[in-house]
């Protein structure tokens, strides 16, 4: 009987605008799921120590406390982060990946920091141009994986093939899918319209018989019906795509919230419809989605949203948790191999 290999996360922890509560509170609740993970916790031991030592007694048998004097806050420039904050808690939580003691880090921080610091010291993938930040995203059908979601404003057409494929991996993982379905995000399904670099990648795809199950191009009213499991496309389209999605969503809420408080029979509709709306208000809290993946550095990266709480963070680690349990790198480089294998091919048989 084979024995697990246990797992060591790295936590950014005072990264996030209720750090470190959040951090230490997500450590509690995934602890439930991950009882055998541990945790190398970055952060100003004047702060966490008396933490650890009052209110989360409990997590100092798999919390190992590391003094990180600095922090990298929300409104510091990437490049200001990458010189000024080697001794932050995000720096020395990435470093412990690059140095081997963590087997991945999950941070709450400033998310263009984060993303510099960690491909500065963790460098891409052999194969891999551009990482992408994938998360994923509520639909009628369930979930699925989009990415880019901001780390790559302009992306030319091998951008979107890597994606593609570091998509069909993450949703192999998080969503336990075997073949799951590939869309690249445009302006219309038919093959004649969009930009240049997303009909090249698309022309790309189609001969990836066996690598990626590619559907064709896919409309932004498809990401919420769940047309796909993996929606492609580079940061800016999947930035715009992921805040309006968010603001929608307020907007709805805030609707639903302003209806039934507009008349008595509305309370007494609401009281009716509670437990209905309570399922909706689960399905869609953004806390059963928290983690995003830094998807091709050489290293288990997870961003989790600044403003989430300890439910959110303990999802964010879970992500890291699945992406480290499944071999997520190593089956890049599996899969890129056989990518570059097939262009071989393809190129020998065009001769």
């Amino acid at each position: 009987m084979s024995v697990a290999k246990s797992i060591t996360l790295s936590l950014d922890g005072m990264g996030g605008d209720d750090a470190p509560d959040i951090v230490l509170d997500g450590i509690a609740l995934a602890r439930k799921r991950h009882p055998d993970v541990r945790y190398l916790l970055f952060g100003d031991e004047a702060v966490l120590t008396p933490l650890l030592e009052k209110r989360y007694k409990t997590l100092r048998d798999i919390v190992t406390l590391c003094h990180a004097p600095d922090v990298v806050t929300n409104n510091d420039k990437p490049s200001v982060a990458l010189r000024t904050g080697r001794n932050s808690s995000m720096a020395q939580a990435i470093r412990a990946v690059k140095d081997h003691r963590a087997d991945g880090v999950v941070s709450a921080g400033n998310t263009g920091a984060l993303m510099a610091m960690a491909k500065i010291a963790l460098r891409t993938l052999p194969g891999i141009d551009r990482p992408a930040i994938a998360a994923l995203m509520p639909t009628q059908r369930g979930e699925s994986v989009v990415l880019d979601l901001g780390a790559n404003t302009e992306c030319n057409a091998n951008n979107l093939v890597e994606f593609a494929l570091m998509g069909t991996l993450f949703a192999r993982s998080l969503l336990d899918l075997e073949n799951p379905t590939v869309g690249l995000l445009n302006i219309g399904e038919e093959e004649q319209k969009g930009r240049n670099e997303v009909k090249e990648a698309a022309t790309i795809l189609r001969e990836t018989v066996g690598v990626v199950n590619f559907a064709g191009f896919v409309e932004g009213d498809d990401i919420g019906i769940g047309t796909v499991d993996v929606v492609v496309t580079d940061g800016f389209t999947g930035n715009v795509a992921l805040k309006t999605m968010e603001g929608t969503a307020k907007v709805m809420s805030r609707f639903l919230k302003e209806a039934f408080k507009s008349s008595f029979l509305a309370q007494i509709g609401y009281l009716l419809a509670r437990p209905a709306m309570n399922r909706v208000r689960h399905r869609t809290d953004p806390r059963r989605y928290n983690g995003a993946m830094f998807l091709g550095l050489n290293g288990i990266v997870v961003k989790s949203h600044g403003g989430t709480d300890g439910l959110g963070f303990a999802n964010a680690i879970g992500v890291a948790v699945d992406m480290v349990r499944h071999g997520f790198n190593e089956r890049i480089n599996t899969e890129l191999n056989k990518l570059h294998a097939q262009s071989v091919s393809s190129e020998v048989h065009a001769i």
